[in-house]
């Protein structure tokens, strides 16, 4: 039997269909059109078949669910075993999941039990129609080159996506599609040598840049870790993630989770406001998809009013002020009509 078709695997959280499984459909949906073949779907987790339609909705041709108990918290090898045991039954000609913890965590163990390529933490995906080989995009030495990787002797060709880094469809409800609902393997679950003893989410942290619909990023151009402040404060008037380049977490100025870039975060929110940011290529690769960008820069020609919908050409230490002084003044007044003070 010949391989054929591609395989998103999807990912849930709190027995919730995640969004970025909405984001590998419509990767999915462009490489299977390409390849002229069905783009399937596994969704794992306990009373997810609801899920299902709207995966079809939006792009999938046959969503597999796998509902069961056993699949309600992620367990790699549970995981593991039945994803391996879907795709020797299905034989997908390439395979997509996100570079999530999950997925990170999942996928070697499933390459290693297939004995086949796996590239991780692609920013984009491609086919060659000429070969159908998949052609896996991702940033390498630190960020600094983009390298496209091919698996041209084995199969499944298999690759992590990073979140954020493609829109999903819109969901059409006229799409029809197969509903297959696969049984749970009991015996391989049981025999796991993994158990959850306990669950506690994490409640400290703040909203991910990656979750988050407004950010305000802050480059170089801020100066030093004093000028960062500007940024945190009209992103906390905003009630926005706080981003950076990498030459401001490499400087100390604040820690890595906020990196957004090639060698960071890819991010895609609503509104991202771009201060004292050159606009670098790799910066850019991980913002350009946010639905407004606002960028103050002095340098007129900086690149990153290339792809910024609204650019103020100014000097940051007295445009961001003003504008921190504006929202703080606009809330006030709003206090004031609504009888609060």
């Amino acid at each position: 039997m010949e391989y054929e078709g591609v395989l998103v695997i999807g990912e849930q959280r709190d027995n919730q269909v995640h969004p970025v499984t909405y984001e590998l459909l419509a990767r999915g949906r462009v490489l299977a059109d390409k390849l002229g073949v069905k783009l399937s779907c596994v969704i794992l987790g306990d009373g997810l078949e609801e899920y299902a339609q709207e995966s079809i909705y939006r792009g999938a041709d046959i969503v597999y669910v796998l509902d069961d108990p056993a699949f309600g918290r992620f367990l790699p090898g549970v995981y593991c075993d039945a994803i391996v045991e879907l795709i020797e039954d299905v034989r997908p000609e390439a395979v997509i999941t996100a570079a999530t913890t999950s997925g990170r965590t999942l996928m070697p163990l499933v390459a290693a039990r297939l004995m086949t390529g796996l590239t991780a933490d692609c920013t984009g995906l491609d086919i060659d129609e000429k070969e159908r080989l998949l052609l896996q995009a991702r940033p390498a030495i630190g960020g600094n080159v983009m390298a496209t990787i091919k698996t041209p002797t084995v199969r499944p060709q298999m690759a992590t996506v990073r979140p954020k880094s493609a829109r999903p469809l819109s969901p059409d409800p006229t799409r029809t599609g197969e509903v297959v609902l696969r049984a749970c393997r009991r015996e391989g679950a049981s025999a796991a040598f993994e158990r959850i003893l306990e669950y506690v989410p994490d409640t400290t942290q703040e909203v991910s840049v990656q979750d988050a619909e407004v950010i305000v990023a802050g480059g170089k151009g801020v100066k030093s870790k004093e000028g960062f402040k500007l940024v945190e404060d009209l992103a906390r008037e905003l009630g926005a993630a706080v981003g950076a380049t990498r030459d401001v977490v490499d400087l100390g100025w604040i820690g890595y989770p906020h990196q957004i870039g090639l060698s960071g975060k890819t991010v895609s929110p609503k509104l991202y406001i771009a201060i004292g940011i050159s606009g670098t290529i790799q910066h850019l690769a991980g913002m350009q998809t946010a639905e407004m960008i606002v960028a103050v820069n002095k340098d007129k020609d900086a690149q990153i009013f290339k792809v910024a919908d609204f650019g103020i050409v100014g000097d940051l230490f007295e445009v961001v002020p003003e504008i921190i002084a504006k929202l703080r003044r606009a809330k006030a007044q709003g206090a004031l009509m609504r009888g609060d003070e």
